[in-house]
C-alpha cells in the first residue's frame, strides 16, 4: 500500500494542528495512506535568536526569508539523507515554494502532484522569500489565486487537501470524486448544484405583512429518471 510523504516546511508550525488532526486527513494519516509533517525552518539556523529573514538588498519594506536555514532543511528532508533512499531509490520528489508570483494552482496540477512520492513544501512569509530558492531549490513556485496572504501556509493547506483526496482510499466514496468538475476535462464546469432532506423547507410569516417562506426542491430531482435529471444538472452548470 502506498504511503505518499508530505512535509511543511514554516515558522509557523502550530497552525496546522487542528488542519492535521481532524476530518479525512486525521483518518488517511492513521490508515498510513499519508503521512504529514511540519518542519519549523528556525531548526535549522546557527545564531542564538534562530534568525530565519533579513532586510532585502536595494532596501524596500518588510523582511525576507534567508537561503541558508530553507536550504538546510530541504536537503535534510530529502530521501538521500534517511532510510527510505536504502529501500526505494527511485522515490519521486517535488519541491514548491508557496509564492503570490507562482503559478495558479489547479485541479490538474492536483492529479499531477498525486504521481509523487514525497512534497516538501515551502511556505514564504514577510515580504517574501531569497528568490534563490525559486531558481535553484524549489522545482516550482505556486499561488492558489490572485491576492497576496500573510504566509504561504494556508496555501500549502489548499494544495495538500485538494491532493489527498484523490489518493485512493482517503475518500470512502471515490465515485464522488470521479463525477466532480475540475477532473479530467480542462474545461472548468461549474460544479452541479446540490439539494437534499426536506423537500420542502417552509418558514411561516411572523407578521401578515410578511411572506411565508416555502422554497422545495427541483421536481426533477424527485423523478427518479437519471437520465431527465443528468440533463437538468449538466444545463445548470452551462
Amino acid at each position: 500500500m502506498r504511503n505518499m510523504k508530505i512535509d511543511i516546511i514554516t515558522i509557523f508550525p502550530n497552525l496546522f494542528s487542528g488542519f492535521l488532526s481532524e476530518s479525512l486527513l486525521a483518518r488517511a494519516q492513521a490508515k498510513k495512506l499519508i503521512t504529514i509533517k511540519t518542519h519549523n525552518l528556525r531548526r535549522w539556523t546557527n545564531d542564538k535568536h534562530k534568525t530565519v529573514d533579513d532586510r532585502p538588498y536595494g532596501g524596500g519594506a518588510g523582511m525576507v526569508l534567508k537561503i541558508e536555514p530553507i536550504f538546510k532543511a530541504v536537503q535534510f528532508l530529502k530521501p538521500a539523507n534517511s532510510k527510505s533512499q536504502k529501500t526505494n531509490p527511485k522515490q519521486k520528489i517535488r519541491v514548491v515554494l508557496l509564492s503570490a508570483k507562482g503559478k495558479t494552482f489547479t485541479q490538474k496540477d492536483a492529479r499531477r502532484l498525486l504521481k509523487y512520492d514525497q512534497l516538501i513544501f515551502i511556505c514564504g512569509r514577510y515580504e517574501g522569500v531569497d528568490e534563490r530558492v525559486a531558481e535553484y531549490i524549489a522545482d516550482e513556485e505556486m499561488s492558489i489565486g490572485n491576492y497576496v496572504l500573510f504566509g504561504g501556509e494556508v496555501a500549502s493547506m489548499v494544495i495538500i487537501e485538494a491532493v489527498s483526496r484523490l489518493i485512493p482510499g482517503v475518500v470512502q466514496k471515490e465515485e464522488s470524486i470521479k463525477n466532480e468538475s475540475f477532473s479530467d476535462k480542462e474545461a472548468q464546469e461549474k460544479e452541479h448544484v446540490q439539494y437534499t432532506r426536506p423537500e420542502i423547507f417552509e418558514l411561516r410569516a411572523k407578521s401578515l405583512k410578511a411572506k411565508a417562506i416555502k422554497w422545495r426542491v427541483p421536481k426533477v430531482l424527485l423523478s427518479g429518471n437519471h437520465k431527465k435529471i443528468e440533463e437538468w444538472r449538466r444545463l445548470q452548470g452551462e
